[in-house]
Formats: structure tokens, C-alpha cells, sequence
């Protein structure tokens, strides 16, 4: 009697694990940042930390022995079939309209449109670094990290409403140790006070659902939610908007992100995808053949 093969078991994601590393390295890395004061000592402590979260992704996808992740890594990286071009000029264009809106709301409250201006420079330098170039380095790598396993590893138990919950409130603490070193745009908000240290805490949420739309609606593209990230980052830098209009940004995106989330109700709120997020499984929970 031919016995029947076994049930396929997807790969299962482990994104306690994967936090809990990323915060243990990357909080040792910044906080002998903020102790040190030799610059280039602490300018490689913050990359260092800076490369945790991208270098945890890839040591999990490495050895989990799944073919799946490790190829669906690769297809996130550098695969452009799944891109829809058209979301990237839009969620750009809708962070725009979303900056232009605050700070035209700032103006009944003493603000001022020269805030349209684009600023001469960066509000931050750490230790003498180039701004851009962290800019940059920043966008990129820590979307390797956490597109590249860690909002998957979330999302694999959930739906993306309640992913982009857990994955905005980890985000936000996990920046905590840069209100702490000199020279950081995080820095800089502490010391003009509380409120806007919560209120960059705050934005994050918001702007998570955001981030989540671009690289759900893109097929989970690395590549779109990189590109988004430049520019929310850039946008965010080079226009001369004050410490007092970003808190009523915050409140921009936060509308914004509801618009989003009520007009795409199936991409939120669907739970197909969960336990079996890289579509490993048949209809009838059989292995799916793989060329």
C-alpha cells in the first residue's frame, strides 16, 4: 500500500528572534557611540549599527535552509517583473502634496511658505560626516533588513493592517539610542525637547503604512520600498520645513495613511498570505512544484 507523502511545511519565520538580535547589536553598536568622543571611532560604531539589521536578514535567509526565502530574497532584491512603476511617482507625489499641505497648515500658527524653499544644507553632520551620503547609506541598508526579512517575519502571523502596527512601534523604538549620540538629526530634536522626540516617535507609525502599501502593492519589491525611503528621507532633509510644522506633518500622514489603508481594505486586511507568505503551499496544502 503506497503510504502518502507528509504535508508540506512552509518555512516558518521567526521574527522574535530576529528583533531580539537586531536590537542587542545595534544598541550595543550606538550606545558606545554616544560614549565615545573620538569621531571616526564613533561615526564606525554607528554603521556598525546601522548594518545590523540587513546583516541579521541575511545570516537567517542563509541558513534556514528554504530554498523559498533564499530565492524569494533574491527575487525582493533585484527582480523587476512584479514592480508596478506607475506606485512609485504616486507615493512620491502624495509625500509631496503631504509636505506641501503641512506646511501651508503651519501658516494660520506663524509659519512661514518660505518653508517651500529648498534648506542650503542638512540640519544634521554626525561627526563630520556627509549628511547625504547617511542619507543614502541609511535608506538602502536598512531596507535590506527589514523588507529583507524582518516586516515578513511579522506579517507571516498577520495581516498587513496589524503588521505595519507592530512593525511602525519596533521601527520607532528601535532609533532610540540616536537622540543620545551628538551630531544626529535625532539628537538635534532632543534638544529642543520631549515633544518633538515623541512626536518623530509618533510619525513613524503613520508613515509605516505608507512604506507597507509601496512594497506590498509592488510584490514585496525591496527595490520599491528603497526608493521610497530615498525619498521620504530627502524630501524630509531638503525642505526647509521647521521643527513645529513636521509635528503637524505628522498629523498629515497619519490622515494619509488612513486614506490609504480604507482604499485598499484587501491588501490590508486579507489573510491569505499568513502562515504560508511565500506561497509555498497549493490550494489543497500540497507542495507547490518549483522549476
Amino acid at each position: 500500500m503506497k503510504k502518502n507523502p507528509p504535508p508540506a511545511i512552509p518555512y516558518r519565520y521567526r521574527p522574535v528572534q530576529f528583533y531580539l538580535l537586531v536590537f542587542l547589536f545595534t544598541w550595543l553598536f550606538w550606545v558606545a557611540a554616544a560614549r565615545t568622543k573620538e569621531s571616526a571611532l564613533a561615526m564606525g560604531l554607528m554603521f556598525l549599527g546601522l548594518l545590523v539589521p540587513p546583516a541579521v536578514a541575511v545570516v537567517f535567509v542563509l541558513t534556514s535552509r528554504s530554498g523559498a526565502l533564499r530565492r524569494d530574497f533574491k527575487r525582493k532584491l533585484a527582480g523587476f517583473a512584479r514592480l508596478k512603476l506607475w506606485t512609485l511617482p504616486v507615493a512620491a507625489a502624495g509625500f509631496g502634496l503631504i509636505v506641501a499641505v503641512s506646511i501651508l497648515l503651519s501658516v494660520p500658527f506663524g509659519g512661514s511658505l518660505a518653508q517651500f524653499a529648498f534648506a542650503e544644507g542638512f540640519s544634521f553632520s554626525i561627526r563630520g560626516s556627509s549628511a547625504l551620503l547617511t542619507i543614502l547609506l541609511a535608506s538602502v541598508i536598512e531596507e535590506l533588513g527589514w523588507r529583507g526579512y524582518g516586516e515578513d517575519a511579522i506579517a507571516s502571523r498577520c495581516n498587513w493592517f496589524c503588521e505595519s502596527l507592530w512593525f511602525g512601534g519596533i521601527w520607532a523604538l528601535w532609533h532610540l539610542p540616536l537622540f543620545c549620540i551628538p551630531g544626529t538629526y535625532h539628537a538635534g530634536l532632543a534638544a529642543l525637547g520631549t515633544g518633538y522626540v515623541l512626536n518623530f516617535l509618533i510619525s513613524v507609525l503613520p508613515l509605516g503604512f505608507l512604506t507597507t502599501w509601496v512594497y506590498v502593492k509592488n510584490g514585496r519589491s525591496m527595490l520599491a520600498s528603497i526608493l521610497f525611503h530615498l525619498f521620504v528621507n530627502f524630501f524630509q532633509e531638503k525642505i526647509a520645513m521647521t521643527p513645529e510644522t513636521k509635528c503637524i506633518e505628522t498629523a498629515v500622514i497619519a490622515v494619509a495613511a488612513a486614506v490609504v489603508v480604507l482604499t485598499n481594505r484587501d491588501l490590508f486586511f486579507e489573510q491569505r498570505h499568513v502562515g504560508d507568505l511565500l506561497g509555498e503551499l497549493g490550494p489543497k496544502g500540497q507542495a507547490v512544484p518549483r522549476s
